[in-house]
């Protein structure tokens, strides 16, 4: 019997490579965002890439209202949704106190409300259908805090602690319940953020996500190593390494100091 899967976030990134990963194993995909030409672009390449199905679907995650219509499109191409993909997701330097609220809201707005929105509207598909599977993309930069990402950092945890709320509501419920925090995985979200330990290829994340994802795995780092390591010890790091440096004041001796010959 051919599986179905939703993405969102899919016309770039981590999603784009989870929908051609998935249509590669043979999947019936549907694909959501906001930019409906890249969508189309993708689902040809998809359907000539082995998918079962695919279909493009127009949305907005900040768009709440608009979520429960969108799968229930999804439902009636393929008949039912095996898997629901919450992956929509922003990043940007939003250091605290500079007058960037409004890239604040907006980061908070798509990746903790949109992706609760999309988790909330899965599972009463999913109840309905008499089961199936919830993923969630979070990060491993839900486990503290980073300057300049103060935003992304709480809505990656804020999500984290959603997904362990579903897991124990539907404890009982015959609903799977993911959730894997990638590392550094290389696509346009993060390849401006100069270093970038242990970064792996798109291609590569997505195909162990996708093997967490069959395995119905609980939680996951992506990949499990180093992350597996790093992570704890990132919550023990003191403060003084993550702060950034200080700014020497121009016409300071240190500023006009030339390098030695």
């Amino acid at each position: 019997m051919t599986r179905s899967i939703f993405i969102t976030g899919a016309s770039a990134g981590i999603g784009a490579a989870l929908a051609i990963e998935f249509a590669r194993r043979g999947y019936a995909v549907a694909i959501a965002a906001r930019r409906l030409d890249r969508l189309h672009d993708l689902q040809v390449r998809l359907a000539a890439g082995g998918a079962a199905g695919v279909v493009a679907i127009k949305l907005d995650v900040t768009d709440y209202a608009a979520i429960p219509g969108a799968l229930a499109e999804a439902v009636r191409a393929f008949g039912r949704l095996d898997i629901v993909v919450a992956n929509a997701g922003t990043a940007a330097v939003s250091p605290i106190g500079k007058g960037r609220f409004a890239q604040m809201r907006a980061t908070i707005d798509t990746n903790l409300l949109g992706a609760m929105a999309t988790i909330d509207a899965a599972v009463a598909i999913l109840r309905a259908q008499g089961g199936g599977q919830v993923v969630a993309i979070t990060s491993t930069a839900g486990a503290r805090g980073f300057s300049a990402f103060g935003p992304y950092s709480a809505s990656k945890a804020g999500l984290h602690r959603f997904v362990q709320s579903l897991r124990a509501e539907v404890h009982r419920e015959p609903i799977v319940v993911t959730e894997l925090a990638p590392g550094f995985i290389d696509t346009d979200i993060n390849r401006g953020m100069g270093k970038r330990p242990f970064v792996i290829p798109v291609e590569r994340g997505a195909a162990i996500m996708a093997r967490m994802i069959e395995r119905k795995v609980a939680f996951r780092f992506v990949p499990v190593m180093p992350w597996s390591i790093i992570v704890p010890l990132l919550k023990l790091l003191p403060i003084a390494l993550l702060a950034p440096k200080p700014r020497r004041a121009p016409g300071s001796a240190d500023s006009n100091r030339r390098p030695a010959p």
